[in-house]
C-alpha cells in the first residue's frame, strides 16, 4: 500500500465539507486538477473509492465514510503539532482576511504589523467590505477570518468577542448653538445594509418622525468630511473622531442620546480547524484591547 499523506486526508476533508472538487481547490488555493489528484492518490493507496459520482454531487462510499472519522483525528493531531511544535517565525500559509471600514481606519495596521511580526512567511490578504458581505463571504469560505458587526449566528462560525465602538455625535467646528434640528440637517451614517444605518433610521423615526433625512454611505472618511463642511452631523465612532475634534476641524454635540455601540467579533469556520486563523483571532482581540 503507498503511503497516505496528510495533504491527501485534507484535500478529502474539504471535499467532503464543501461538496465539490471545485470548491475544495478554491478554498485550498489549488487547481482542480491538483485536488483531484490528492482524491486519486488517497484512493490508490487504500485501494477503495471514496466517493460515488452521483447527479446531483458527490457522495461518499461506506469506505469513505469510515475513513471520515479517522481523518478528522489526523487533521486534530496536525493542528496539535501546529500549536505545540512547529515554529510560529518559519510557518508557511495564506491568512484570507476581511475587515469592516471601523476596523480598517481604527486598529487594522497594528493588528497586521503583529500578524506579521508572529508570522513573517504568511501572506495575507485584505479585502474591506460591509459586514453583510463579509459575513456571505465566510459563509461562502471565501475568506478566512472575518473582523465584522457581529457575532455571526451559525453553528458552523467561531465568534471572538471584540472591545465595542462608541458612537459619538459630530457636527462642524463652526456650527453655532448646542442643537440640532434632526427635521432640516442631513444625517450622515453606515451603508444603507448594515446595522448601525437599520438601528439608527429606527431611532430617528421613533423621535422625529419621517422627515429625517439620512445618507448613508460605505466610507466613513466621507462621512468626516461631509460633516467637517458643514453639510450635516453623522454618528460616528468616538474613536474615529477624536483627532479631527482636537484639530477643531469638527466638534461634539450632545442630542440628548446616542446610538448604541457597535459591537465586533474577530469570526471563522469552525471546521476545518486551523491554528493559523485561531492565533490571527486571538491577536486580533489583543491589539484590539490595547488600542482602547
Amino acid at each position: 500500500m503507498t503511503r497516505l499523506n496528510l495533504e491527501q486526508i485534507r484535500a478529502f476533508l474539504m471535499v467532503v465539507r464543501i461538496g465539490s472538487i471545485r470548491g475544495a481547490a478554491d478554498v485550498m488555493h489549488l487547481t482542480q486538477p491538483a485536488v483531484t489528484s490528492r482524491i486519486k492518490g488517497l484512493e490508490a493507496a487504500l485501494g477503495a473509492q471514496l466517493f460515488d459520482r452521483e447527479p446531483t454531487g458527490l457522495k461518499l462510499t461506506k469506505r469513505g465514510d469510515l475513513l471520515l472519522g479517522y481523518a478528522e483525528q489526523f487533521e486534530q493531531l496536525a493542528q496539535k503539532v501546529e500549536e505545540d511544535v512547529v515554529d510560529h517565525a518559519g510557518m508557511d500559509g495564506h491568512l484570507r482576511l476581511g475587515v469592516s471600514e471601523t476596523i480598517a481606519q481604527s486598529w487594522l495596521t497594528d493588528f497586521i504589523a503583529e500578524l506579521h511580526r508572529q508570522y513573517p512567511r504568511v501572506k495575507i490578504e485584505i479585502s474591506v467590505d460591509i459586514s453583510l458581505h463579509l459575513r456571505e463571504n465566510l459563509l461562502g469560505r471565501e475568506i478566512d477570518l472575518a473582523i465584522l458587526l457581529g457575532p455571526v449566528s451559525e453553528y458552523t462560525v467561531e465568534n471572538l468577542e471584540l472591545p465595542d465602538f462608541d458612537l459619538q455625535w459630530y457636527c462642524a467646528a463652526g456650527q453655532k448653538g448646542g442643537r440640532v434640528d434632526f427635521t432640516q440637517t442631513p444625517v450622515f451614517t453606515y451603508a444603507r445594509h448594515t446595522r448601525p444605518f437599520r438601528e439608527l433610521k429606527s431611532e430617528l423615526f421613533e423621535r422625529f418622525g419621517p422627515d429625517v433625512s439620512i445618507f448613508p454611505s460605505s466610507s466613513l472618511s466621507s462621512c468626516f468630511r461631509l460633516v467637517e463642511h458643514g453639510l450635516g452631523v453623522a454618528a460616528l465612532p468616538r474613536v474615529l473622531g477624536q483627532e479631527l475634534v482636537a484639530t477643531q476641524r469638527i466638534k461634539e454635540f450632545d442630542p440628548g442620546w446616542n446610538p448604541k455601540p457597535l459591537r465586533f467579533s474577530a469570526s471563522y469556520m469552525a471546521e476545518p480547524k486551523s491554528h493559523l486563523v485561531e492565533s490571527a483571532a486571538s491577536i486580533a482581540r489583543e491589539v484590539a484591547l490595547k488600542s482602547i
